[in-house]
């Protein structure tokens, strides 16, 4: 459970992880030494599970996004484990979600254009046998965050 000091600094840390301790500290009223100490503390119960730097996909040239929604009629363990290891060899796959519902799974796939693309969909569809593959290419990013939401960290996880 969180409290409201480790969610100060959580949000602060979401939308800067560059800012130094003493700064996070001063902001949520604390001195350096006890916030390092629970951003510390937030890493070892993997709270924090990593810092990273957000880039530009344009920049880096992988401005377009692809939803491809995946069927399959394979529903063994075994399958769904060479599945797993195929894609681990597609870096464009930068989100991979097994799903509920009509579709199996979601990917979020970035690739240059389309071009790229479809060398990734021949790549992945020599690789394992999937019923049905649909792709949606996004025409434009209305919102993106990497940021969670706080608010429901001090409520207990229901069973």
């Amino acid at each position: 459970m969180l409290d409201r000091m480790d969610r100060k600094i959580l949000d602060i840390l979401q939308r800067d992880c560059t800012l130094p301790v003493a700064e996070i500290g001063k902001q949520v009223g604390l001195s350096t030494t006890p916030c390092w100490r629970r951003i510390q503390k937030l890493e070892e119960l993997g709270v924090i599970q990593r810092r990273v730097a957000l880039l530009d996909p344009k920049k880096v040239n992988v401005g377009v996004t692809v939803f491809v929604s995946i069927t399959t009629s394979h529903h063994t363990q075994e399958w769904l484990e060479r599945f797993h290891e195929a894609l681990k060899d597609f870096p464009e796959v930068v989100e991979f979600y097994r799903m509920s519902g009509q579709v199996d799974y979601l990917l979020r796939v970035v690739v240059p254009d389309i071009e790229r693309y479809d060398q990734f969909y021949k790549k992945l569809i020599s690789r394992i046998e999937l019923s049905d593959v649909s792709s949606a290419f996004a025409m434009e990013q209305i919102k993106y965050t990497t940021a969670v939401p706080l608010e429901y960290a001090t409520e207990e996880k229901r069973a």
